[in-house]
């Protein structure tokens, strides 16, 4: 356990971030996977108004970090191409 003030100022600030992350990345995951289901589902439509809200949370992740900005891209990329095979 941390012993001095900053340490555990520290200790603090690290659960902190930790909980904000693992609120981020699930947040990411879940629109990803919304996404995904509606571009398997064949409905472009959906697919499209699922696609504009997984963008933002795409780059906001890899603003605060979570993931890398190739990451981000490489996903709007591949389910852009997917939207415009439908």
């Amino acid at each position: 356990m941390a012993n001095s003030a900053s340490a555990r100022k520290r200790a603090n600030q690290a659960e902190q971030r930790r909980q904000n992350n693992a609120s981020r990345r699930s947040m990411m995951r879940t629109q990803l996977k919304a996404a995904v289901a509606a571009i398997a589902s064949a409905d472009k439509k959906a697919a499209e108004e699922a696609y504009k809200k997984v963008v933002p949370v795409l780059d906001s992740s890899a603003t605060h970090g979570l993931i890398s900005h190739n990451k981000a891209a490489r996903h709007k990329s591949r389910m852009n191409a997917q939207i415009k095979a439908l």
